[in-house]
């Protein structure tokens, strides 16, 4: 690093104990949990699945999806009053960009949280439109349904990490 003139920021760094005997460790020590980083937009934590094995959780950092959540409300009152499909083409976008990015193991419940709140606040918006105007949920159902894409895991493990997880499992099949 001193190469090219790089240094670590002291406040920004740190070492944590991770893995799969991390949680045991720090019990031992009377240290409760293992500690969790944020890195790229995801919320790092070590976990199991089902079956009680080790597993690195990531889950989408709570103030970043606030934000992104404000901003597409923010971008709903200005769109407000332009034509559905144009809106409904433009959330689409964000939609699909935020499940395809956050779309990993372990996230699917901000996945859903997200694309129900965006929901929620086009409908929120469409309501808003007239003094008399408010959009039914069989309305809305459809709009939703024809324009936002499913709330699902976009991303799955790496080709090495399932290979070494087969290995492990004992089963020919890989994780979900």
């Amino acid at each position: 690093m001193e190469k090219f003139q790089l240094e670590l920021h002291p406040e920004k760094t740190r070492l944590i104990e991770s893995g799969r005997h991390a949680a045991k460790n720090r019990k031992r020590a009377g240290l409760g949990k293992p500690e969790t980083f944020d890195f790229l937009g995801f919320t790092h934590i070590c976990g199991k699945t089902k079956k009680g094995r080790f597993m690195v959780l990531r889950q989408t950092i709570r103030k970043r999806m606030r934000a992104k959540l404000q901003e597409v409300k923010i971008g709903l009152w200005r769109r407000m009053h332009d034509p559905v499909p144009e809106v409904g083409k433009c959330l689409k976008s964000v939609v699909g960009g935020h499940l395809r990015y956050f779309g990993v193991p372990g996230n699917r419940h901000a996945l859903a949280h997200f694309r129900y709140t965006v929901s929620n606040l086009w409908h929120c918006a469409l309501c808003r439109r007239s003094q008399h105007g408010h959009v039914k949920w069989e309305r809305m159902k459809r709009l939703i349904r024809s324009w936002f894409p499913p709330a699902c895991i976009c991303l799955s493990l790496a080709p090495s990490a399932r290979h070494h997880l087969r290995q492990e499992q004992d089963v020919g099949n890989p994780p979900v």
